[in-house]
């Protein structure tokens, strides 16, 4: 995750070490140089994401077409040159990370609430200087990216690792990313997202010997300027009073820098007069506040050394120590199961099996919700039934062992990410039982495609409709048992709320990327926005079953670009609210009329099977303005304690108490 105010500090108070260059000439010196090896650039993705979205709508939901055609865009400048990209997303928090993880989460809430405040005030998206990651980006970018061609990798560790080990250890031209952990590694050389032109393909690169210049530190020093200075390993907080002593005896201080400035030159002038021995670290291991825990300099110096790199400050006889997921360990016992899982993580195909099977904890960062919006609980807790029934699915739960609970940090309103919630697995109701893995992932036949099917359909507690879902076909079969378990789930969802996203499946497949983009919206409503993500967030719910289930869909149907735009929701919700005529809100297109009632028909009849009856509720223009804070609902808390977590239901609501409103007809 970098060391803080490093990146700045270089681009500031030592301009020397940003070099531009451009990346055609490093390519064609590299093929000169190497003609049995085409140049690569090993991408750290996840620091690349928000400067490849490009789309001017963000915070509706997701342009997802537009996004396609962007990333499509960026691999075309580069293939244009001869360079191969090699994409690199992260597929864990490591443990030593979780704090910093747990930090960010929390400091990205009070960042949605700005923005959904700023929403309710101004009825518009705010500036692009408030762009928050669209829920589940990075998720789907992996996806899109291999549907593009492109070699996609999920990490094992956090990537920063495994992205500078790549770049070694296949003679890359360079790393592409926005990270400052690349300016410590002794790896290639490391180009910044930030600063590309991608017309050109000129950009910024930051250079280590430059730094080390300008620091008046060796290479071999990096690693533990940067432990010194905090980072994912050695906590800020333990160093202040080192940092103190540093600035009382550094004689390059300067008034016209910032005090992080400062503690970076003074730290960098007292590393300067250190040895660089074992003892040296030791000594300084010995000297800082470190508390109980005095390998931290330790660890975080070998955290820096890639494979088959040696470091002065570590013993020669030990070798670095890197978290690898060991099976022996892991949570599944079968080697089979287990190895083919790894593969299909590493290699992006599969969704989080991975993560439950190994070490049987699971993460999700922050959705665009409202956390004002009383009516709507997070998205966690509405498709933590279904993560349950998944559970069971990959664990094989209740077949003569014990149910193990499986550690969840997920972000949502009430949860303080103190410790992680413990979720007990429930064994779905698939007809005939719950299959085993064996058979899910790897027996053939017709018999078993459809126990595939049945026991996806079962995650969602649609079991008894599967061969109507079926008769659907793909992927309007897989959007509507989305659909049809949201508005099981959260009983406060309305006819209207229905209408827009049947319109929306509709209506999206016959419209390009161009017609989407040149969609203008006159107003943006914060609820739309909150729903859209909750949709795109069960998006990767489908895939995480999908994945379990031995694949019944293929996972290019389950993708948002086949299924949503936040646009044209935003469009289609405020013309459902308002009355429209079905006639306006499928775009006089007759073609549609038929299956709008037919999809619209099913998840009713879902719904009333389950006796949940979908109201009518239209809002008209009445946009959410309100700011007073949620109540964390007791329903949701302590989930493990119970089976199965009920549909949401907000009581206070007079539409659905005993006396609902005059307008409230029933579908």
């Amino acid at each position: 995750m970098g060391i803080r105010g490093l990146q700045g500090f270089v681009e500031r108070v030592c301009p020397d070490v940003c070099i531009s260059v451009d990346l055609r000439e490093m390519a064609e010196k590299h093929r000169m140089s190497h003609p049995n090896f085409p140049p690569v650039i090993v991408v750290d993705a996840m620091s690349c994401v928000k400067y490849w979205y490009t789309a001017e709508s963000w915070v509706c939901g997701g342009q997802w077409r537009e996004y396609l055609v962007s990333l499509d865009h960026f691999i075309k400048a580069f293939m244009a040159a001869g360079i191969k990209l090699v994409f690199y997303f992260d597929g864990v928090v490591e443990k030593k990370k979780r704090g910093e993880w747990i930090k960010r989460r929390m400091k990205n809430n009070e960042d949605i609430a700005k923005i959904f405040q700023f929403i309710k005030t101004h009825r518009k998206q705010p500036g692009r200087e408030m762009f928050t990651a669209i829920s589940a980006l990075p998720t789907f970018t992996r996806f899109a990216l291999k549907s593009l061609g492109q070699e996609t990798v999920c990490t094992l560790q956090e990537a920063d690792f495994e992205v500078a080990a790549y770049g070694l250890q296949h003679n890359c031209i360079g790393i592409l990313g926005q990270d400052s952990d690349y300016l410590i590694y002794n790896t290639c050389p490391y180009f910044s997202i930030e600063k590309l032109r991608l017309d050109r393909l000129v950009t910024v690169m930051y250079s280590r010997e430059a730094l080390c210049h300008a620091l008046g530190l060796s290479l071999t020093h990096l690693p533990l300027f940067a432990c010194l200075l905090g980072n994912d390993v050695v906590p800020e907080n333990l160093l202040e009073s080192f940092w103190q002593k540093c600035l009382i005896i550094s004689h390059r201080k300067n008034n016209r820098y910032s005090r992080r400035a400062n503690i970076l030159l003074a730290v960098a002038d007292y590393i300067s007069k250190v040895p660089c021995l074992y003892s040296s670290l030791k000594h300084l291991e010995e000297m800082l506040p470190l508390g109980s825990d005095k390998t931290l300099l330790y660890r975080g110096v070998e955290s820096y050394l890639l494979p088959g790199q040696q470091s002065p400050w570590i013993p020669p006889n030990v070798t670095n120590y890197k978290i690898s997921i060991q099976q022996q360990t892991a949570v599944c016992q079968d080697e089979e199961i287990f190895q083919l899982a790894k593969e299909q993580h590493i290699q992006s195909e599969n969704y989080t099996v991975f993560n439950v099977l190994s070490n049987g904890e699971l993460d999700c960062s922050n959705s665009l919700e409202d956390e004002c919006d009383t009516e709507i609980p997070g998205q966690a807790l509405i498709y933590r039934p279904a993560r349950q029934h998944i559970y069971s699915v990959l664990l094989e739960s209740g077949k003569g062992g014990a149910y193990p609970l499986i550690k969840e940090w997920f972000v949502y309103f009430g949860n303080p990410l103190q410790q992680p919630e413990l979720i007990q697995p429930v064994e779905p109701s698939v007809p005939g039982g719950t299959p085993d893995l064996k058979t899910l992932w790897f027996a053939k036949g017709p018999d078993v495609e459809k126990q595939r099917y049945d026991t996806f359909m079962a995650c969602f507690d649609l079991q008894d409709r599967m061969e109507e879902i079926q008769a659907l076909g793909a992927p309007i079969a897989a959007f509507c048992c989305l659909l049809a378990y949201l508005m099981m789930q959260v009983s406060t969802l309305s006819l209207e709320d229905l209408n827009a996203f049947v319109a929306l499946i509709l209506c999206l497949k016959g419209k390009s990327a161009a017609q989407l983009a040149h969609l203008q919206l006159a107003q943006v409503d914060s609820r739309a926005v909150h729903l859209g993500a909750v949709f795109v967030r069960g998006l990767t719910t489908l895939l995480m079953a999908n994945s379990a289930c031995g694949f019944p869909f293929r996972m290019d149907d389950l993708m948002p670009w086949e299924a949503f735009d936040g646009k044209l929701f935003q469009v289609k919700y405020q013309q459902s609210h308002q009355g429209c005529s079905v006639e306006e809100l499928l775009e006089s297109n007759e073609s549609l009329y038929a299956p709008f009632q037919d999809l619209k028909t099913f998840i009713c009849n879902a719904c009333m099977a389950k006796k949940r009856t979908i109201q009518s509720r239209p809002r008209g223009n009445g946009f959410i303005t309100g700011t007073q804070q949620r109540e964390f609902n007791p329903r949701f808390q302590h989930t493990h304690k119970r089976s199965l977590i009920p549909p949401y239901h907000n009581q206070t609501r007079e539409f659905l108490s005993g006396n609902p409103q005059p307008q409230g007809k029933k579908y």
